[in-house]
């Protein structure tokens, strides 16, 4: 499995953040025609979904990795099967 998305969350996070230190700084308006505030909390959020949900199926993914390796390992033959 790929990391790029959560890398990709991470780039757009930090996009957000540069745009947020260009509005504070040098009173950036809008972007194109869109005001800058919406951009940056919109990439900010695409970031974030990306960022958590990698992190969230990762984790998912290695849960379900434990349990399988649980499962091999146990051999009680009083349990049901799965």
């Amino acid at each position: 499995m790929s990391r790029a998305p959560r890398l990709a969350g991470y780039a757009l996070m930090a996009a957000a953040a540069v745009l947020a230190l260009a509005m504070r700084r040098a009173g950036l308006e809008a972007v194109g025609p869109f005001p800058a505030v919406a951009v940056a909390l919109f990439a900010g959020m695409v970031g974030v979904m990306l960022v958590f949900t990698d992190l969230m199926v990762r984790g998912l993914y290695a849960q379900i990795g434990a349990a399988g390796r649980g499962a091999d390992v146990e051999t009680d033959e009083k349990a049901p099967p799965l």
